[in-house]
């Protein structure tokens, strides 16, 4: 008689290699957010550096996980989903997490940060869904994706990099303040919204490679 095995050891059975390196890319996004939040509590003054790399190094785990998983000819469902929830984390919540950090902390800015990570996991979620269909086809083939892929907010985690850098952060944030009657936004947050409306177009296509 064999005893059964609790649920997480079945489920750690059924990741393949390439899902242990999408592991990796989660758990850089987990770091970078909570190396974030020692920054705004004044327990780790270099946690925006900190972010810095580890989402870049999200991105490498992220594009390692593919070809590992073509390599291998080892795709599945649970892979697929595994590598959305640590997308939505590493290039949705950290980086938007990591504007505030550098001082896009207004009631406006918030807002469109909270814009950034909804268009994200929108993108996310399409992205599923249009593979699903695709996939139903035998003779079916995915030959570009709607909107701009969510690691590409890694952009925007570089630039506040530099910002950090040049000391251009909090009070000093590049661009500066607009007032909006008793509300203020800092125009650099408008570049997650852009960021966010990319992600959601369906006029942009990215081929898929």
């Amino acid at each position: 008689m064999t005893a059964d095995r609790p649920p997480h050891f079945s489920m750690i059975r059924g990741f393949h290699l390439a899902d242990w390196f999408t592991i990796g890319n989660a758990a850089c996004g987990m770091g970078a957010v909570l190396a974030l939040m020692g920054h705004l509590a004044g327990k780790n003054p270099q946690g925006v550096f900190h972010a810095a790399w580890l989402i870049p190094l999200a991105l490498v785990f992220d594009v390692l996980d593919g070809r590992v998983a073509r390599w291998r000819q080892k795709q599945s469902a649970l892979g697929r989903e595994l590598d959305s929830l640590a997308d939505a984390i590493s290039f949705g919540v950290a980086p938007a997490a990591m504007g505030y950090a550098c001082g896009l902390d207004s009631h406006l800015d918030c807002a469109a940060l909270i814009y950034f990570v909804a268009c994200g996991v929108s993108r996310l979620a399409r992205y599923n869904i249009t593979a699903d269909a695709l996939s139903a086809n035998a003779a079916g083939k995915v030959k570009y994706f709607e909107g701009t892929p969510i690691p590409s907010s890694v952009l925007l985690v570089l630039a506040l990099g530099v910002a950090a850098w040049q000391g251009r952060i909090g009070e000093a944030i590049w661009f500066g303040t607009i007032p909006i009657g008793s509300l203020k936004l800092h125009p650099l947050v408008l570049a997650f919204v852009l960021s966010g409306s990319l992600m959601i177009s369906k006029t942009i296509r990215i081929p898929k490679l």
